[in-house]
């Protein structure tokens, strides 16, 4: 379980940071990794995938980063829930998002790019 020791109360308003990275192996999936201690952690972060399962990580092949965000209850996400992120943060200390149901790749226009097209 994440310790949430750095976590902000901002109004009542749980603050979390997160970086997020692209999978190489799949289109659309993304992993959002917790950062508690940000911008504390700014000289000892190391590994940001300590937390993840092996089998996880080798099934993002290589992921790339694509942004650090800071999220709270208030916060929308395009694809996901951000209470269903904050919560994984703070049972896993990150968060999986899978790609859309329907799409075989997101460069293809509809109807190929629809799944039973």
């Amino acid at each position: 379980m994440l310790c949430l020791q750095t976590v902000f109360l901002l109004s009542q308003t749980l603050i979390m940071h997160c970086d997020i990275y692209k999978a190489s192996s799949r289109d659309e999936l993304y992993i959002y990794i917790a950062r508690p201690n940000y911008p504390d952690d700014a000289n000892t972060y190391q590994d940001p995938f300590v937390r993840v399962p092996s089998d996880l990580r080798k099934a993002l092949g290589r992921p790339s980063f694509v942004m650090h965000l800071e999220l709270d209850a208030s916060f929308k996400l395009a694809r996901v829930s951000v209470q269903n992120v904050l919560a994984s943060f703070e049972e896993l200390g990150y968060f999986v998002q899978f790609p859309p149901d329907g799409l075989i790749s997101s460069t293809a226009l509809p109807p190929e790019g629809l799944r039973g097209a």
